[in-house]
């Protein structure tokens, strides 16, 4: 399957038709035939950067596995250790542990933390100290969501729970009927002001987050194929957010910008991939199904350029960082292109293990998770 996402079925059918459908998902993906790596270019530092500093952890469950919360890190491992670090230092100030094995990554608010477990119990701490635990009935590869006094929850049903922080108490519980397959990939979850926008299919849906009531939806691509496994289009998390702009992934099906002011698209663009994209106040970039690299105008979706030189390298999603935007790939390096035109201006490596995960920023700061449990913090300069 393009991106390497999974599909889940919601309702119960035949494991023959199952298989059919994975079948065909997952042709090209995994055949011996697949397409090659393309070699990388020498490449001659043309910007300043190091490796600051990294760490090395169990390893690490679905979506992200860091929360940034102003200058500290929290790092959740699949084993269910939390680590609280400096993002500058990487000094371990705190850790924590959630009680079981990770099915997510970590939400935060900077002082209370929500994992899910693989048992499906959504796990919240307090700093270092266990704050409440419920069982939720749902599986969930998305990291939970904290903010205004209230954890949030997507299941990969699609299905979302809204949890008071502070008690425990399940406040609202909603869930619609959808398509017979979802992704058992990491969604979108998100807040703006006083909106909690979700993903629900190929839709950005607003949600009033004291009932859970929808405030409005608009599509981000349109679901197109002749099954069902090609017409999957859920929205892959995390959202790129500028201003009141958020940038999105429609699994398979295409990449688009929504305004949360005005509940509209802005723009959308048909086109494969199963990797979230990243977003600044000029340009949207994107990896395709075969990883080419395309930098769009924020504004209209007008193509800027793109690049061929990284394809079949199974590239992470991307962040934009100052003048550079950095994908990491199934090698462990992470590339910095000029943001302005696709240049390659510095490689650095981690473990030579796959980055997993999008990249994330905390100030100046950029870190990266691989599949072997490592984290590494860049800082180019």
């Amino acid at each position: 399957m393009t991106g390497g996402g999974a599909v889940r079925r919601r309702s119960l059918g035949t494991a023959a038709g199952l298989a059919a459908l994975l079948a065909a998902a997952l042709l090209g993906g995994c055949a011996s035939d697949a397409p090659k790596p393309t070699p990388l270019e020498a490449v001659e530092a043309k910007i300043a950067g190091r490796q600051v500093w990294s760490l090395k952890t169990a390893g690490f469950a679905a979506g992200q596995a860091v929360a940034v919360t102003g200058k500290r890190l929290v790092i959740a491992s699949s084993d269910g250790s939390i680590r609280f670090v400096e993002a500058e230092s990487g000094r371990v100030i705190g850790e924590a542990q959630a009680g079981g094995r990770l099915a997510t990554g970590v939400g935060s608010d900077g002082r209370f933390h929500a994992v899910v477990t693989r048992d499906g119990d959504l796990v919240v701490l307090e700093e270092g100290a266990l704050r409440w635990k419920q069982h939720l009935g749902t599986a969930v590869v998305t990291a939970p969501l904290v903010a205004g006094e209230r954890v949030f929850v997507l299941g990969v049903d699609r299905s979302v729970q809204a949890w008071d922080v502070l008690d425990g108490k399940l406040l609202w519980n909603f869930t619609r009927a959808g398509d017979a397959l979802t992704l058992s990939q990491a969604g979108v979850l998100a807040a703006y002001k006083d909106t909690l926008l979700v993903g629900q299919g190929n839709r950005l849906t607003a949600l009033d987050p004291l009932k859970g009531l929808v405030r409005w939806e608009v599509p981000v691509a349109t679901p197109r194929g002749t099954n069902e496994v090609e017409r999957l289009a859920d929205l892959i998390g995390p959202a790129s957010r500028v201003g009141a702009v958020f940038c999105l992934r429609a699994f398979q099906n295409g990449v688009g910008c929504v305004d949360a002011d005005r509940a509209t698209t802005v723009w959308s663009i048909n086109g494969g991939g199963g990797q979230p994209v990243a977003a600044d106040d000029d340009y949207v970039f994107s990896a395709d199904g075969v990883d080419r690299i395309t930098a769009r105008r924020r504004s209209n979706g007008e193509t800027v350029w793109a690049s061929d030189r990284f394809q079949h390298r199974r590239l992470s999603g991307p962040v934009s960082a100052g003048t550079t935007v950095a994908f990491g790939d199934f090698e462990g390096y992470v590339h910095f292109l000029a943001r302005d035109t696709g240049t390659t201006l510095l490689r650095l490596p981690t473990d030579g293990s796959a980055v997993v995960g999008t990249p994330v920023k905390a100030g100046t700061t950029l870190v990266v998770t691989t599949r072997d449990g490592g984290v590494f913090a860049f800082r180019p300069e």
